[in-house]
């Protein structure tokens, strides 16, 4: 694991055991919204900060109103960053957007370490949470999915090298889970950063797409313009995680629709 995600891991960590307060049925009863999958898909990020990037959250767009121009422009799903140390995130802003777009899915993602942060993206009004495979031993990967299943929640189970695309084609291996990836409750996600020096490394997913297991699987970071969606798409990818580029465009909605359009065709 790279230097930076045990710093997450451990920041994460600690978030969960401060978690103190127990939960009852009535703190899940925001509705669960199913992903819609068509041809190539998109997954539209907010975020205020970026280690990468730097601050975000400057373009004159509230984060309602982003969230409402992405479903304009057909994302599947927002991902909401929650995490606050390095991305100024908070469950807080994950509430407003479920608020704004009720008819969206919206995706907690975060460092998650602990089944408790998913009952808190449940409680929040999440459809969806993020889990990154090589922060997560294998009994603690299958604990953290089934806890999100039986909430009904989808799942991007992200990876970063062969190694964490090897334990995902091992996990379809179990009939549950492949059938969670059938019903596109299991998305596999390959995410570009290179995590020690936080650059993009523009040639993992294709280098890694012969190892892409049965699943929809999720193009993530260094995507950002639709011929990004279109090249992909020709190496086995059925959605795209967009966020810095969203972040930064004058005109998101446009610019989510013309990516579902590229990678559609391609």
């Amino acid at each position: 694991m790279s230097d930076f995600l045990q710093s997450m891991a451990s920041h994460s960590a600690a978030r969960a055991a401060a978690v103190t307060s127990l939960f009852s049925s009535s703190d899940f009863d925001k509705p669960v919204l199913p992903l819609t999958l068509g041809a190539f898909d998109v997954i539209a990020e907010i975020k205020d900060r970026s280690p990468a990037e730097g601050d975000l959250s400057s373009n004159n767009t509230d984060r309602c109103s982003r969230a409402e121009s992405y479903a304009a422009g057909g994302a599947a799903a927002i991902s909401v960053l929650t995490e606050p140390s390095r991305f100024d995130g908070d469950l807080a802003h994950l509430e407003e957007v479920v608020a704004a777009v009720p008819d969206t899915p919206v995706m907690r993602k975060d460092f998650l370490v602990e089944p408790v942060q998913i009952l808190e993206a449940r409680r929040s009004g999440a459809s969806g949470v993020l889990l990154i495979t090589t922060m997560l031993s294998d009994a603690k990967l299958r604990e953290m999915l089934d806890c999100a299943w039986d909430h009904g929640l989808f799942v991007l189970l992200e990876s970063f090298d062969e190694e964490d695309l090897r334990r995902t084609s091992k996990l379809l291996e179990n009939a549950t889970a492949k059938d969670r990836a059938d019903d596109g409750q299991l998305l596999v996600g390959v995410n570009t950063r290179n995590l020690r020096t936080l650059e993009v490394d523009p040639e993992r997913l294709r280098n890694l797409a012969p190892a892409l297991p049965e699943a929809r699987c999720v193009a993530e970071s260094g995507l950002l313009v639709p011929d990004d969606a279109a090249r992909v798409a020709g190496w086995g990818y059925r959605m795209a995680l967009v966020g810095t580029a969203l972040m930064r465009s004058d005109d998101p909605t446009a610019l989510v629709s013309a990516m579902r359009d590229a990678g559609a065709a391609a």
